[in-house]
């Protein structure tokens, strides 16, 4: 059904497209007189672009009493046609229905996001009775039933670990990097992802209530209180109404002449009030794609332009997400640090578990010696690998590996330890021969425009916050290396689309930048989303109103910056307008103008209008992209 919506919708576009350039053509020849026919070519323009008008003023007027634009319009085409000016009633027609195009262009809409998120819901869990294993769709576990899950499978329900140890991707739920270990006691969330060892769970929350379903009731119903931006000529369409046919009535009983009075009727068509506003969000538009924004709301950029707050999730956003080798740290005589490092990466070198492939890949980009070699090559889930490297037995994991090892960890290295953790470190200890060796810091590191970013926005006039799954130790550190004030860490959807909810009802505005599917319900709920495009998932992208398709964040403060200048240019093309607007009325009241130089008027306002607007093509506020 939405398919069929969106093809209808782009047939009804590409419809008004046809024939807005026959009634373009047809106008032509009816000025210039350039074809002998028996009627005026203006009609063709009347009943094409005009007809539509018409048909929509009296719909919304019958059903709903909506006074729109159009009513007043459609009363000046009626009135034109009546005295024989058809040329004038299909100029305005045209202008018009070019007005109402370029605002179905700029507010369309493609949304996919609801369908992809149902689709990561698990269809299947092994329930396991007594002694024997079934497999039951997903929706059928009850509370308190016994689960397992094998390495590679999505946990299908909420609950708690029973037996067994694995390593858990939890990117669906906290956008957190790196796989978070889990032992007996530790709670699973449903649509998350077991990496490595299988485990029995007891089932806690099911069906509606579990995790990954909550998620996609909170992406379904987040924007149901956004605020629609209505056209100004609409938004002011009552009064203009009320003053056209006052001014036309009036002028017509004092001076009789029918004509003074259709041309006010023609001059108040708020032609260039219509173009106002859509042609500078067009035109904003097309420079945020040269910058890397794909903006998927048209009126995205409106709201953009009033936000307070800009929030940041960190893995993804600030950071590359990707962990890396920060620091190495080697005790005792085993090994100096370059041979710590390479003796790691050579028994993690099998090891599918992401801290181990990070060391790996991060050895090879120094290009220096090749990694040998292994021997008894042993994963233990949620711990660590165990593994004979030139002779040496080498046990690389969690401090809970080592004990399990009976190695104990010094005083000394436990304290120096502590301080990477403090700065958001995640760590493999390393022991040979029995011994503790010393242990590798890894980090997922800041973007390297992150901090000029951050600058631009805070010069641009808005507060940046960071939210983030990650602990508070991580979320700390990046605060503080990118002097961002407010933070809260440890956050799941509910806490970022609560804390949004809750800054918007005190009054602020907030933009949300995120890249990760638990970010979807906090982007949708914002009042202005932007998901990174590149590495972002396809359910962030299509929950937000504005993609950076190249994950170019030092980008964002020129696109609030261009917010604020294109709502500048839409209240000169306003001021304008109208003034133009009433200086025309003046001039049909006294007689000066006839209802063909009256449209020939508006016409000239209205070119002047998207000139003003196609100036924002190619604006940029000079300082800002050239610090970035």
């Amino acid at each position: 059904m939405e398919k069929l919506e969106s093809l209808l919708e782009w047939g009804g576009v590409r419809r008004d497209i046809i024939f807005l350039v026959i009634g373009g053509i047809s106008l032509l020849i009816s000025i210039f007189d350039l074809l002998p026919l028996p009627f005026d070519p203006a009609w063709i323009a009347i009943i094409l672009c005009g007809v539509p008008i018409i048909l929509e003023a009296v719909i919304g007027l019958v059903t709903e009493f909506d006074i729109k634009a159009d009513v007043l319009v459609s009363i000046a085409l009626i009135a034109s046609v009546i005295i024989g000016e058809d040329f004038a009633a299909g100029e305005v027609a045209f202008i018009m229905q070019l007005g109402a195009l370029l605002e179905d262009l700029t507010v369309a809409r493609a949304r996919a996001g609801i369908e992809k998120l149902v689709h990561l819901t698990p269809r299947t869990a092994r329930v396991i009775e007594g002694a024997k294993e079934r497999v039951i769709p997903a929706e059928e576990v009850r509370v308190g039933d016994i689960v397992r899950v094998l390495p590679g499978e999505t946990i299908p329900v909420d609950g708690v670990i029973l037996s067994g140890q694995t390593s858990v991707d939890q990117a669906v739920m906290t956008g957190e990097s790196l796989p978070v270990d889990k032992k007996e006691g530790d709670e699973v969330s449903s649509g998350t992802v077991n990496q490595f060892g299988s485990f029995d769970m007891k089932a806690e929350k099911v069906g509606e209530d579990s995790s990954i379903q909550r998620m996609i009731r909170l992406v379904q119903s987040a924007d149901a209180g956004k605020a629609k931006i209505v056209g100004i000529a609409d938004r002011w369409a009552t009064w203009i109404v009320i003053i056209a046919l006052s001014a036309a009535a009036l002028t017509w009983l004092i001076s009789g002449e029918i004509i003074r009075a259709v041309t006010i009727l023609v001059v108040f068509c708020p032609c260039a009030l219509v173009l106002a506003t859509p042609t500078a969000i067009m035109a904003a538009i097309g420079n945020a794609t040269r910058h890397g924004f794909l903006v998927r709301e048209g009126d995205a950029l409106e709201r953009l332009s009033v936000v307070s707050d800009i929030t940041f999730d960190k893995t993804g956003t600030l950071t590359y997400g990707t962990p890396r080798v920060v620091a190495v740290r080697t005790f005792g005589d085993l090994f100096s640090e370059e041979e710590l490092y390479l003796y790691t990466a050579a028994a993690e070198q099998r090891s599918e578990h992401p801290l181990g492939k990070a060391v790996v890949r991060c050895w090879k980009e120094r290009g220096t010696e090749s990694i040998p070699e292994s021997d008894s090559f042993v994963m233990l889930p949620g711990r660590g690998v165990k593994a004979s490297v030139k002779g040496k037995e080498i046990v690389a994991g969690n401090v809970q590996l080592l004990e399990e090892e009976d190695i104990s960890v010094p005083e000394t290295v436990s304290e120096e330890a502590e301080t990477f953790r403090e700065e958001g470190c995640t760590l493999i200890f390393v022991a040979a021969g029995g011994r503790t060796a010393g242990f590798i810091a890894l980090s997922d590191t800041l973007r390297q425009d992150a901090q000029q970013t951050v600058s631009g926005v805070k010069k641009a006039g808005v507060v940046p916050v960071l939210l983030t799954g990650d602990h508070e130790n991580a979320a700390r550190h990046i605060a503080s290396q990118l002097h961002i004030g407010k933070m809260l860490s440890g956050c799941l959807p509910e806490d970022k689309l609560n804390w949004i909810g809750k800054r918007q009802e005190e009054g602020g505005r907030v933009c949300m930048i995120g890249d990760g599917i638990n970010d979807a319900p906090a982007l949708r709920k914002a009042y202005v989303g932007i998901a990174m495009g590149g590495i972002g998932s396809d359910i962030a992208v299509d929950a937000a109103d504005i993609a950076l398709v190249n994950d170019e964040i030092r980008e964002i403060p020129h696109l609030l910056l261009l917010a604020k200048r294109m709502m500048f240019t839409i209240r000169c093309n306003l001021t304008f307008s109208m003034t133009l607007n009433f200086v025309a009325i003046i001039l049909a009241i006294t007689g000066i103008l006839n209802p063909v130089v009256g449209a020939l008027v508006h016409n000239a306002g209205s070119v002047l209008v998207i000139i003003n607007s196609a100036f924002l093509l190619k604006w940029k506020k000079r300082g800002i992209s050239s610090e970035q």
